[in-house]
């Protein structure tokens, strides 16, 4: 039995994360009787991301050219490298527009249980790029996870002579210590500065 397009389109839509069918139904009545031009727009330019967005040659963030706007901008601080886990994570950081250094993007964390080496992450070029560029302080921005600090760790012990350094987990801003849990306090405690 041919499968209603309707249906498949609500199926497609399932795999966005957070959204389950309910979402999805929602999401695909509003595009078909409410904005069409917008559903158009939408599924043009998804469709050109998926053909044209790429991994940045000298980075690994995502972009629609050989190098990405932030690797070919001369007037980003080219001796300060922050080596983040994933694109998500480049963007978050440039989003708060306090960061004016260069980046480079692991695409994951080291997990030997799960097969994911330091040349899956591309540590090796990492270490290339340090070892032949002007970077003076790298800031390693993993996750606080034990996977994130092993890499994090990992990486620290491959580099002799430069400045590292790991960027601070803490209590957010307006939030109340009652409602953070115990580790993200006791991180905060062993990463406390002098004031």
């Amino acid at each position: 039995m041919k499968r209603d397009v309707l249906n498949q389109l609500i199926e497609a839509l399932t795999i966005l994360p957070g959204v389950g069918k309910k979402t999805a139904q929602r999401m695909a009545l509003y595009l078909l009787d409410k904005n069409k031009d917008g559903a158009m727009h939408l599924a043009t330019t998804l469709k050109d991301g998926l053909e044209k967005i790429k991994r940045c040659d000298v980075c690994r963030n995502l972009t629609s050219e050989d190098i990405c706007n932030i690797c070919s901008n001369s007037a980003r601080d080219s001796s300060l490298l922050c080596v983040v886990e994933h694109p998500a994570d480049v963007l978050a950081i440039e989003a708060t527009g306090g960061f004016k250094g260069k980046y480079f993007v692991l695409l994951g964390k080291l997990s030997p249980m799960d097969g994911i080496s330091a040349e899956d992450l591309g540590i090796p070029r990492l270490l290339e790029i340090i070892s032949s560029a002007s970077v003076q302080e790298i800031i390693l921005a993993t996750s606080s996870t034990i996977e994130g600090d092993a890499t994090a760790h990992y990486i620290k012990e491959h580099l002799d002579g430069i400045k590292i350094s790991r960027i601070s987990y803490g209590v957010p801003i307006g939030g109340e210590l009652e409602f953070v849990d115990n580790n993200t306090i006791a991180r905060a405690i062993l990463s406390r500065v002098e004031m």
